[in-house]
């Protein structure tokens, strides 16, 4: 069964750092391209990054670049979002996505930034 949990959100600071985990089960994250995705209140899910190929190529949406890295721990078989230098409109639910089969989606964790 696949399965994709997202972990690690909660509330943080203007300028703050946060990491997010995207545990997977029933298939290889190496082997897939891995994607995180985001949704604020009242707007539409958008695209913030991806992880691809056997050397981990990487993109990003412009607004997160050089803020945001995405890695993997294919031991842990989890992907992770390392935010720095967070900002109010960064806050959203952000989601964890698989390409695999008709694709498959995570449940979602809150990330709230606020003084």
């Amino acid at each position: 069964q696949v399965q994709l949990v997202e972990s690690g959100g909660g509330l943080v600071q203007p300028g703050g750092s946060l990491t997010l985990s995207c545990a997977a089960s029933g298939f290889t994250v190496s082997r897939h391209t891995m994607v995180w995705y985001r949704q604020a209140p009242g707007k539409e899910r958008e695209f913030v990054g991806s992880i691809t190929g056997p050397d981990d190529f990487t993109k990003y949406t412009t607004s997160v670049k050089g803020r945001f890295t995405i890695s993997r721990d294919n031991a842990k078989n989890t992907m992770y979002l390392q935010m720095s230098s967070l900002k109010p409109e960064d806050t959203a639910i952000y989601y964890c996505y698989v390409r695999t089969g008709t694709g498959y989606w995570g449940q979602g964790t809150q990330v709230t930034v606020s003084s």
